[in-house]
């Protein structure tokens, strides 16, 4: 067991956002959280990364407690945040912005080795090297935000709605890649995606979550083809 989250409570002032959300990360898994807008997902990867702060619960990362660490310290821990929406430094190259990512890696020859695997995982990032970040496309703004989230040397990598805003054809070259990582290094990765039906297509187990709360959890292969699930999230792609 990599992770585990048991009663999480979090809110927003009288808002409750999680409701006693419990759920494991085991060792080299893709954990997918689905759910509808609202449901909590992003508000679950924030209070994973210490950014927000649980009313209650425990989160239990290699047998640590890390509810009340700050966000430095969870990275430092091996907790890598793909952010929504990307979040570039849009100013700054390609290199300046895997440099960032791999701020808290202090062993040079570890960081040239992550900075190797980014632009072998993302070969798009070697020819752009020296090019503003601000200037890449959609897709390759989300290898860079990946890559950038490899350079901090993850146990556990945590993506936000990566296919927002991108193409169905870069999508899946972007799900492929990140298949890839996992299956190439083993990293854990929890994968927050509205885009269910591919979430469920390349991780092994999922949870759905509806306003806070945990309402189905087990293998991704058979809740793709639960009902309601079906109905709610994925229309009649998979009846086809």
């Amino acid at each position: 067991m990599l992770m585990q989250i048991t009663d999480l409570h979090v809110a927003y002032g009288a808002i409750k956002a999680l409701d006693g959300v419990s759920i494991e990360v085991h060792e080299g898994e893709i954990l997918s959280i689905i759910g509808a807008n609202g449901a909590g997902k992003s508000t679950l990867l924030r209070t994973i990364t210490g950014v927000l702060k649980a009313l209650s619960g425990d989160v239990l990362f290699e047998g640590t407690n890390i509810r009340r660490e700050r966000p430095d310290r969870v990275a430092r821990m091996g907790i890598c945040m793909v952010p929504e929406g990307r979040r570039v430094f849009p100013n700054l190259t390609v290199r300046e912005n895997l440099d960032l990512g791999g701020y808290a890696v202090s062993n040079k020859p570890l960081k040239r080795e992550l900075f190797e695997l980014a632009l072998v995982t993302f070969p798009r990032l070697r020819e752009r090297l020296n090019q503003p970040a601000g200037t890449l496309s959609g897709g390759e703004q989300q290898m860079l935000a990946v890559g950038r989230a490899l350079m901090g040397n993850p146990k556990l990598l945590l993506l936000d709605e990566p296919s927002m805003g991108l193409s169905p054809i870069i999508t899946r070259e972007i799900f492929s890649l990140v298949k890839a990582i996992n299956d190439q290094k083993g990293i854990s990765m929890i994968l927050v995606e509205q885009n269910a039906h591919m979430a469920l297509d390349i991780s092994h187990r999922a949870y759905v979550l509806e306003t806070g709360r945990v309402v189905l959890e087990g293998k991704s292969s058979v809740i793709k083809c639960d009902p309601a699930v079906i109905e709610a999230y994925l229309g009649f792609e998979l009846l086809e």
